[in-house]
């Protein structure tokens, strides 16, 4: 290679690393302001059979610091819904290809604005040390009591 020609990784090299980040779960950690008689919703892309799941809360200000949320699926069915809830967290294994809706509501509310933090990740979170759903540790090891 010559002086100023451009150094590139092996190409087993690079399909590895993008391997290793399609695996990887991905999703979006967002804080945002709700009106009140408002509604946001958000939209996400999911394969077919990947688990997603649904983390929220009020977090500052607003009444009862309560809202409403519901996810719909691609084809425009309900498969989570939950009323003037502060928290709550919703897991699902997509059973169909596409474009999965969740949306959270203060549309009740005619003078409290919310703030609502949620956590939206798609796929599975990889086991921190390998082989960790096959080894006995001090934290799953079974406990024998003995009552007198």
């Amino acid at each position: 290679m010559g002086r100023g020609a451009p150094s590139s990784a092996p190409p087993v090299l690079l399909l590895l690393l993008l391997l290793l980040w399609a695996e990887r779960p991905r999703g979006a950690e967002l804080t945002f302001e709700l009106p009140d008689s408002a509604k946001q919703c958000f939209h996400e892309e999911v394969d077919q059979g990947v688990k997603f799941s649904l983390d929220y809360q009020v977090v500052i200000t607003g009444g009862h610091y309560d809202v409403d949320c519901y996810v719909e699926d691609p084809l425009g069915n309900t498969i989570y819904r939950e009323t003037k809830k502060q928290y709550d967290s919703f897991t699902h294994r997509a059973e169909v290809k596409g474009v999965y809706q969740f949306c959270f509501s203060n549309e009740f509310s005619t003078f409290s604005h919310k703030t609502v933090y949620f956590d939206f990740q798609v796929g599975d979170e990889p086991p921190i040390l390998p082989d960790m759903g096959n080894r006995v540790t001090a934290l799953t090891q079974p406990v024998l009591l003995f009552c007198l």
